[in-house]
């Protein structure tokens, strides 16, 4: 892995495969190895690993924002040579693509947002859990937040409806760097992608949107409502990670393969 130092982190940025390329970033608390899994080979794939999420340091900037976290891909994108490319990602990765998409037009080619979980408005209500893990470790430490969390509605409630969210929840306060680690989650979870509902009707490339039920963190809602904003966006519902995830990734690496395959629309976009 390549690294970029931007206010005093050190940034970790992958970048495989031959081909088309494409910046797919990964989602909050995930890094490189969320992304191999979700992203089919075959294809040029640049992955930054942002702040404070793999072996990424922290830095010295605060708060942590979407604008901190897109400003940092594109900067990993101007050091790979890439003048257009297509970009995409997974919930926090979706929204920092959705946000290069906007802000960015001349750079994007075609834009691939997998499971959203955020739109056009900051701190979403599905992510409320997200913030309260969040305050919980700051106000308790893990251990003890780790065990009032499991004892919490919000808890509860996702044992029942997403219970693939549930376990990703908690894994937060698993985490060695746990303290430090709950202030990107507080920032992010009350940040949003900034950009409007207006913008994303400008945006004119190839636009693939991928979502599934039984995931209260991801809203099916979301992935609708990106879809009827964006013109000609493609909406496919795939099967939830919580029921098979073997055929979850199987799907998603069919549908992402397909939307860049060779005589795609994407692909004449890079060109010109």
């Amino acid at each position: 892995m390549a690294t970029l130092l931007r206010d005093g982190a050190t940034l970790l940025v992958s970048d495989t495969g031959k081909g088309l390329p494409v910046v797919f970033q990964h989602g909050l608390g995930g890094g490189e190895a969320q992304i191999v899994q979700t992203f089919p080979a075959g294809f040029r794939r640049i992955t930054l690993e942002c702040r404070g999420h793999g072996g990424s340091g922290l830095g010295d900037r605060r708060p942590f924002s979407f604008e901190m976290f897109a400003d940092d891909v594109l900067a990993a994108a101007d050091q790979a040579g890439l003048d257009r490319f297509i970009v995409g990602g997974v919930s926090m990765g979706a929204a920092i693509a959705l946000r290069l998409a906007c802000r960015h037009p001349r750079r994007v080619a075609g834009l691939i947002l997998v499971r959203p979980a955020w739109t056009f408005s900051p701190a979403p209500p599905n992510l409320q859990p997200i913030s309260e893990v969040a305050g919980l470790i700051l106000e308790h430490a893990a251990d003890k937040g780790r065990s009032l969390f499991a004892q919490s509605d919000t808890a509860i409630r996702l044992y029942r409806e997403a219970p693939d969210n549930l376990a990703s929840l908690l894994s937060y306060f698993d985490r060695p760097d746990a303290r430090t680690f709950a202030q990107v989650l507080a920032n992010i979870a009350s940040d949003g992608p900034g950009v409007s509902e207006r913008d994303a009707a400008a945006l004119e490339v190839p636009t693939l949107i991928l979502g599934n039920a039984v995931d209260a963190l991801h809203p099916l809602s979301a992935g609708y409502a990106l879809a009827a904003a964006i013109p000609n966006a493609i909406f496919a519902e795939i099967t939830p990670k919580a029921a098979d995830s073997q055929r979850h990734f199987s799907e998603l690496h069919t549908q992402i393969a397909s939307f860049l395959q060779p005589q795609s629309k994407v692909r004449s976009l890079i060109a010109s």
